[in-house]
C-alpha cells in the first residue's frame, strides 16, 4: 500500500541533534584560553570538574582540547574563570582521536562575553584588545 503511515519519518525518529545540525553556523576564531568542563557523574548531584584549554570559539560553538582521556557525557558545562563566564551549558557534536572536542552551546553566546573570551586570550591574534567596560 502506497503513502502508509508507517513509510513517513515522523519527528520522533530523528536525533535530537539534528536541530542544532540546522542551525546556521557562526564563524570560529581561533583563542586559548583556560577552561573547565563540569558534569555530574552516574546521577550524583556533585559536580565533577576538569580542566581544558578553549581553542575555538563562535557564538554557538566551541573547539576544546582535554589533556586527559576520560567519560565525557553528551552535556556538561563550560566555565572560563579568567573570563568570569560559568555554566555555559554544551552538547557534544563531536570528538576527536586527538582529545578535541566540538562542543554545540545550548544559548547563542553575546558579543560582550565573546570579546571579554578574547581579552583574557593567550592567543596572539588578541594581545591588541581591550576590556570595553561602559558595554
Amino acid at each position: 500500500m502506497r503513502g502508509q503511515a508507517s513509510d513517513r519519518p515522523t519527528y520522533l525518529s530523528r536525533e535530537e541533534s539534528f536541530m542544532y545540525d540546522r542551525e546556521a553556523n557562526f564563524p570560529m576564531e581561533e583563542t586559548r584560553n583556560e577552561a573547565r568542563i563540569e558534569y555530574t557523574e552516574n546521577g550524583m548531584l556533585n559536580l565533577s570538574s576538569r580542566r581544558c584549554e578553549l581553542l575555538q570559539i563562535s557564538k554557538s560553538s566551541a573547539v576544546i582540547g582535554i589533556a586527559t582521556q576520560f567519560k565525557l557525557p553528551q552535556n556538561f558545562y563550560l566555565d572560563i574563570p579568567s573570563a568570569r563566564i560559568g555554566m555555559i551549558g554544551c552538547i557534544v557534536k563531536r570528538i576527536h582521536a586527538n582529545n578535541l572536542v566540538e562542543a554545540r552551546f545550548l544559548r547563542l553566546m553575546s558579543e560582550r562575553d565573546l570579546n571579554r573570551i578574547f581579552v583574557y586570550s593567550t592567543h596572539p591574534n588578541h594581545r591588541n584588545r581591550v576590556l570595553d567596560i561602559y558595554s
